[in-house]
């Protein structure tokens, strides 16, 4: 299951499991055999299936659930194959298993939900039985190969949803801070809608559901690990920063790696975390380990996420100084 052999670039700081990392955080992986409370699996990770371990798990207890679930495509995770369904079986096969969430959430709870161009219709079709739809948040995500017979698919979407009209969000703690090209002043010659700093203009904007600032882990970010389809930091953080209050518990039932579970408790938020796979379950434990030393979040900085690139550049500008 170890990565230690595995050779890499001096430069690449992808995070992989060593045999010391399997046996010092294989005991902290915990396995439901009966039902629990909230106590049992607060700040936890779950190595188990999901159809299994949600009978066990206690009513009402999440505040911000996250799911990432397969797209609809042929997909290896690790052990686990997912094979592409018919858009009907698809649409069943979410159902199925996000019926028996509905009774884990809070009456205020919000839910965001991962899709893609082709099963974001499917993920509508559920959601929309349960929750109320709120909006449909569209992403860049940059990564990804050309096609000669078709646009290059550079998108995805996340469903916000919440279980009533009372909830709670925040948009204030998710503004953008953009740089400036055309600085305008009013009539005193004064700013308007823009600040100047030393080391440039610059507008805190209103959040939108189309998120261009993000990043996609690559080889050279310390949160990058092997996992296929991995979500950047800065993304979860906009989710649970807009949707949560400090000590809220985030639940992601598909967690991979961890990253929601990551960013929870660098932001202090309870969380619990599902996942399948061992090898990915155990690099959740990892992040969540190095993250008791480090809370930083690419892209986000002094309560403000950063447009793309925009934060190193300032960071770049004052070493030079």
């Amino acid at each position: 299951m170890n990565s230690e052999t595995k050779k890499f670039a001096p430069l690449n700081r992808t995070m992989t499991l060593s045999s010391d990392d399997e046996k010092k955080f294989a005991q902290d992986l915990l396995h439901l055999k009966k039902r629990t409370v909230v106590k049992e699996i607060e700040n936890r990770i779950i190595n188990q299936d999901l159809f299994e371990a949600i009978n066990f798990l206690p009513d009402k207890f999440v505040d911000l659930l996250f799911l990432d679930p397969p797209y609809n495509l042929n997909k290896k995770f690790s052990q686990t194959n997912f094979r592409k369904k018919s858009l009907r079986s698809y649409e069943e096969w979410l159902e199925s298993w996000f019926e028996k969430l509905i009774p884990l959430l809070k009456p205020e709870a919000s839910v965001y939900f991962c899709s893609d161009w082709q099963t974001s219709i499917s993920a509508f079709n559920v959601l929309n039985k349960y929750l109320k739809v709120r909006n449909r948040i569209t992403w860049e995500r940059e990564k990804g190969r050309g096609s000669t017979k078709n646009w290059k698919n550079c998108h995805e979407d996340i469903w916000f949803c919440t279980m009533s009209d009372s909830y709670y969000f925040n948009a204030d703690a998710v503004k953008i801070k953009r740089k400036v090209l055309a600085p305008y002043r009013d009539e005193n010659k004064k700013p308007k809608d823009w600040k100047s700093e030393r080391e440039g203009n610059y507008r805190l904007t209103h959040p939108s559901n189309i998120w261009t600032d993000l990043t996609i882990p690559f080889w050279s970010m310390p949160e990058n690990t092997e996992h296929p389809t991995q979500k950047p930091e800065k993304l979860l953080a906009k989710i649970i920063l807009a949707s949560s209050r400090e000590g809220d518990f985030v639940f992601d039932p598909f967690c991979g790696v961890g990253t929601s579970v990551v960013v929870a408790k660098k932001l202090n938020r309870k969380f619990c975390g599902i996942e399948i796979e061992k090898k990915y379950a155990l690099l959740a434990l990892k992040r969540l380990n190095l993250a008791e030393k480090d809370k930083s979040i690419q892209g986000y900085a002094d309560g403000v996420f950063w447009e793309r690139n925009t934060l190193r550049e300032q960071i770049n500008n004052k070493k030079s100084k």
